[in-house]
């Protein structure tokens, strides 16, 4: 677990950034769990210096990956309200996807969902090699800062809502897991899946 102290801070964050998840191979991740299930607090605006540099490490991990569509600060250690996800180019393959297509809410706050709640199934690089259909508003409006610290209130609808209120969910220490939905794994893991959830 990486402490909110400035100087643990930066030497934590050296090297390529992990990814915080609740199991591994060998079954419940018990060093990661804390983490993904605190709370996680505001940063400072106008941005500071340790705030910018959350930012930056934030962005820095989600750009290494070309499986996330989203990350939360929490994921990667920092229990911080910052969240990063990909605007748009979801259906573009991986290698062709403009690494600057993505947005940046500090301290953000759903403070409306509109519409009929959509069913989808969803998995989280925090939850590995599952799926979880969950239940989401198909319009959400959302306020908070970006990357800059400037004012932030926008309307964000289907998909992107979806990916929005995932990320958010991260911040209050919540994953797919904790929806009632039916749980989607491989079949060759069945075993494994099945004495992880009855733990």
């Amino acid at each position: 677990m990486i402490s909110d102290h400035p100087n643990n801070f930066l030497v934590s964050f050296m090297s390529k950034s992990k990814i915080f998840t609740l199991w591994n191979d060998k079954g419940v991740n018990n060093e990661d769990i804390p983490t993904l299930r605190k709370k996680s607090t505001e940063l400072s605006v106008p941005l500071d210096k340790e705030g910018r540099e959350i930012i930056k490490t934030l962005i820095e991990s989600f750009q290494e990956r070309d499986d996330a569509v989203g990350l939360s600060a929490p994921q990667i250690g920092i229990n911080k309200r910052v969240i990063v996800f990909r605007n748009k180019g979801f259906d573009v393959e991986p290698e062709k996807r403009n690494k600057n297509d993505f947005e940046v809410l500090v301290n953000p706050r759903i403070n409306q969902g509109r519409g009929e709640m959509v069913k989808m199934a969803e998995g989280c690089l925090s939850c590995p090699e599952i799926q979880v259909e969950v239940s989401r508003y198909p319009e959400i409006k959302v306020r908070g800062f970006d990357d800059k610290g400037e004012k932030v209130n926008k309307r964000y609808l289907d998909y992107l809502a979806r990916v929005i209120q995932h990320e958010v969910d991260h911040l209050e220490g919540k994953l797919i897991v904790d929806y009632d939905g039916t749980v989607y794994y491989p079949k060759n893991k069945e075993k494994f899946f099945e004495k992880l959830f009855k733990a």
